[in-house]
């Protein structure tokens, strides 16, 4: 299990972070996921692909695409920090992505399709690092953040969605 220090992460990552200890590290998390993930959204009905539990809610699909765009932007915060890239990475407003992402207009064999690109992606970025480059910190969202860190937080990131549509959509 993975021992992380205070300034590797903001607290709001906490949740994240303590959900992807169930994993033993950063790159048997990812592979497990890679795996899980698609059975996953395929056990999904088709007519809950598109279900909203609440007005203004995100679908399925929003999320899983959700899920695919935060991974494209939390790796290239790895591959900054890991090369060591000091300039300040900023944020980014996940609620201002998913109204011009257009998941209901794909299919979710495509969705799938690009979920499996992004991840062997990530996989060929963090079967790479070096420990010294996993430790590394940046700046990122106006806090500090290791490499490894933002392994983490994908893996639980991840998890926290795959929760929430298993107790509000299924």
């Amino acid at each position: 299990m993975i021992t992380f220090n205070q300034n590797e992460f903001a607290p709001f990552y906490a949740n994240y972070i303590t959900k992807s200890l169930l994993h033993t590290d950063v790159l048997e998390g990812l592979k497990k996921q890679k795996e899980d993930i698609p059975s996953f959204f395929k056990s999904i009905p088709v007519e809950k692909l598109e279900y909203r539990y609440e007005e203004g809610k995100w679908t399925p699909k929003d999320i899983l695409l959700h899920i695919i765009d935060t991974e494209r932007i939390f790796s290239y915060r790895a591959l900054r920090i890991s090369r060591n890239d000091m300039t300040p990475l900023s944020g980014f407003d996940e609620n201002e992505y998913v109204p011009f992402a257009n998941a209901s207009t794909r299919t979710l064999q495509s969705l799938l399709e690009e979920y499996e690109s992004v991840r062997n992606a990530t996989l060929s970025l963090f079967v790479n690092l070096s420990e010294e480059q996993m430790l590394r910190v940046g700046h990122a969202s106006n806090s500090t953040v290791s490499v490894r860190a933002i392994g983490s937080i994908i893996i639980g990131h991840e998890l926290h969605h795959v929760s929430v549509i298993q107790e509000r959509y299924l």
